[in-house]
């Protein structure tokens, strides 16, 4: 397993960092995704012979998010 740590802009509220979660933990490879909306960030977990930090970033822009 691997860690890679993104910082997000756009999280006001514990709404939106459910949202970011929820839609990492559904990206094949992922197994645990820890959005810390004080920090503005996201630790992922996660395969990196299946999914990687382009996945990831994609996603947190589809939600409403920017990754940075």
């Amino acid at each position: 397993m691997q860690m890679t740590v993104i910082n997000i802009k756009g999280m006001t509220c514990m709404g939106c960092a459910r949202s970011v979660k929820n839609v990492l933990e559904r990206i094949p490879g992922v197994s645990d995704a820890d959005v810390s909306l004080e920090d503005a960030q996201v630790t992922i977990q996660h395969d990196a012979a299946i999914t990687g930090i382009d996945q990831f970033k994609q996603a947190i822009k589809d939600a409403g998010f920017e990754a940075v």
